[in-house]
């Protein structure tokens, strides 16, 4: 039976798959949970491998969105073979295109126009193809607003973790402390340029570190992850979704703040904390984003 895709600004897990593996595309992929699925032809397949990937991505995508996935692919750089995936991959209509080390606008101008010769070839709307910028080095991390802005097809960006480091010379570690600014700095880019950040994915097994680093980043307000692992696909969104003890707070706090208004004050002390609009817009933004994942009905 066919799924219901969410909309990108309710995308929470955004699941790498190795871009030739039939078992993980057809198999694990569809059944992990992730909001999006993206093909990787990349790193994640070997050059010798890249024609075989191609092949199976119109199939793969197809039941990515039958069991409701949001099917993305993620190209080689276009002077690197890129243009050879996107003639092949178009032909399945994935929803986003994500680049590779992007560290300038041009390339996702280029990227645009690729992608809008393609849909026309291919019969689809043009303009119906999302691109996901993926910034990966220090050059790309400066100019990220410049990149969310060269195109409206860029409804996202995501940071990459490997490739930011080794371009840093960082030493990798669980805690991601190495990251911290980048991330940071990353985020508040994306927020400033009006698009969605993708936080990088969580390079162990550890559970316990996915789930300390996920924590970490909705902390910052990250409001979506990567992930290279089936098995993260849940936690990340489990973690990324309003909790009941969340929506409770946010209900109290509206409450308070209203009966603060109604007194003509601008704010109101709740368990020690003041309210003021700031955190009652919060608040509601809680509210409608848990309404948006189904965690209350509507007017609850």
């Amino acid at each position: 039976m066919s799924g219901v895709r969410r909309p990108l600004h309710l995308c929470r897990s955004w699941l790498f798959v190795d871009g030739a593996d039939e078992g993980a595309l057809f198999g694990g992929a569809p059944q992990c949970g992730a909001d999006v699925l993206v093909q990787e032809l990349e790193d994640f397949t070997p050059p010798e491998l890249r024609g075989k990937a191609r092949g199976l991505a119109p199939d793969a995508f197809r039941r990515w969105r039958d069991a409701g996935a949001v099917a993305a692919v993620r190209v080689n750089p276009l002077e690197s073979g890129g243009i050879d995936d996107l003639a092949a991959v178009m032909r399945g209509a994935p929803d986003i295109v994500a680049l590779p080390k992007v560290s300038d606008p041009a390339q996702v101008l280029a990227l645009a126009q690729a992608v809008s010769s393609c849909e026309r070839e291919c019969g689809l709307v043009e303009g119906s193809t999302l691109l996901l910028p993926n910034i990966e080095t220090a050059r790309g991390l400066v100019a990220t607003a410049a990149i969310a802005g060269a195109s409206s097809r860029v409804r996202a960006c995501l940071i990459g973790a490997e490739d930011l480091a080794a371009d840093l010379g960082a030493e990798r570690g669980e805690d991601g402390i190495e990251l911290a600014y980048a991330r940071q700095r990353f985020l508040l880019e994306c927020v400033a340029a009006g698009v969605m950040a993708v936080d990088c994915p969580y390079t162990w097994r550890d559970a316990d570190g996915l789930a300390a680093d996920t924590r970490w980043a909705v902390g910052l307000g990250y409001k979506a992850k990567s992930a290279v692992a089936l098995e993260h696909a849940a936690t990340i969104n489990r973690l990324l979704t309003p909790k009941k003890a969340e929506v409770d707070r946010a209900r109290r706090i509206l409450e308070a703040f209203a009966v603060a208004r109604s007194g003509g004050e601008g704010r109101i002390e709740l368990g020690g904390s003041l309210i003021e609009k700031p955190m009652a817009d919060r608040a509601e933004r809680l509210l409608r984003r848990a309404k948006d994942l189904g965690v209350i009905e509507e007017g609850g």
